[in-house]
């Protein structure tokens, strides 16, 4: 895997959810703090983003996007003085189906493509972390094409379902959250300007190839050294640099990698312990045990046991 696939599919968890909505006149809604990340697209109209504690209203018109990673409690309405209602999310933390709006959406002043992504926190890769608490990304500035061809596609199968809908729905949901991320890191570094944290480290051609190296195949027996010969650089500047960019030591970082995927095996399937310890890069069941009850608190064969729920936490 690519850093930016890893990084997403390290957190994502359940099944994405989105609907189309239809708002005429005031309206105001009011969404809860969730362990998801939330995200709204204005398809028609305009609506005002609201966060508790924010002093200014967020703007929003046709075409603009909004990714709101930490799952903070926030409201879209109408106006900013227009009363909020509450926006009430399954007992599970997901999104609600909500019935498609239907025809006449021609008369509604706002249609909203809304929807959020069940996420597991406890195991938030950097990259995402550093994401701020809402990714505005405006129509038509230097949006990418593939952002709009996504939120196009998806509009339309919400629009019109057909045979197979479910499982389209739920791949475009995955796309569209890739889509956001890189368009978001693409945007906030654009040539020319100085870069930093993760925007610095996917441009830092040495960081990349290394990273790509250790998302590619964390088993191989992987030293400093070896990640320095791989990407030509001398062991002293390539640890200064990737400490510096990514924020942690590489063998840190690799070790957050490694652990990250057996974490990911162990809850999908009944592979052997042995077989999960290899693809983890390690020779010995015992010393993987011992690494991996150091990063989760438990081991690996109760994490297996543990509620997906509980085992997240």
């Amino acid at each position: 895997m690519d850093v930016l696939s890893d990084a997403v599919a390290a957190m994502r968890t359940g099944r994405p959810h989105s609907s189309r909505t239809a708002q005429t006149g005031p309206w105001g809604v009011r969404f809860p703090a969730s362990q998801g990340a939330g995200f709204h697209v204005v398809l028609q109209g305009a609506a005002w983003l609201l966060r508790p504690g924010e002093a200014a209203p967020v703007p929003l018109g046709p075409g603009d996007v909004v990714f709101l990673p930490h799952g903070y409690g926030h409201a879209l309405a109408n106006h900013p003085d227009t009363p909020l209602e509450n926006f009430a999310l399954e007992p599970d933390g997901s999104w609600p189906v909500l019935p498609d709006p239907g025809p006449g959406l021609d008369d509604a002043d706002t249609v909203l493509l809304c929807g959020a992504y069940q996420l597991n926190r406890s195991r938030a890769h950097p990259l995402l972390s550093e994401l701020p608490p809402v990714v505005h990304i405006r129509s038509g500035i230097g949006t990418q094409d593939g952002l709009r061809s996504a939120l196009d596609l998806l509009g339309a199968e919400l629009a019109d379902p057909h045979p197979g809908s479910d499982a389209i729905v739920s791949g475009l949901l995955d796309t569209l959250l890739v889509y956001l991320l890189r368009t978001w890191w693409l945007r906030k570094s654009p040539e020319g300007r100085e870069a930093t944290g993760w925007a610095a480290a996917l441009r830092d051609p040495a960081v990349t190839t290394a990273l790509q190296a250790m998302h590619s195949d964390p088993a191989l027996p992987w030293t400093v050294d070896k990640l320095a010969s791989h990407v030509g650089l001398s062991r002293a500047a390539f640890a200064r640099r990737f400490t510096a960019l990514v924020g942690r030591s590489p063998l840190a970082y690799l070790t957050w990698v490694r652990m990250t995927a057996a974490g990911r095996l162990l809850r999908s399937g009944d592979t052997p312990l042995r077989i999960v310890a290899e693809r983890a890069g390690y020779t010995s069941e015992f010393a993987f045990a011992k690494a991996f009850k150091r990063e989760y608190g438990i081991p690996p064969g109760k994490y297996r046991q543990r509620p997906a729920a509980a085992a997240d936490r």
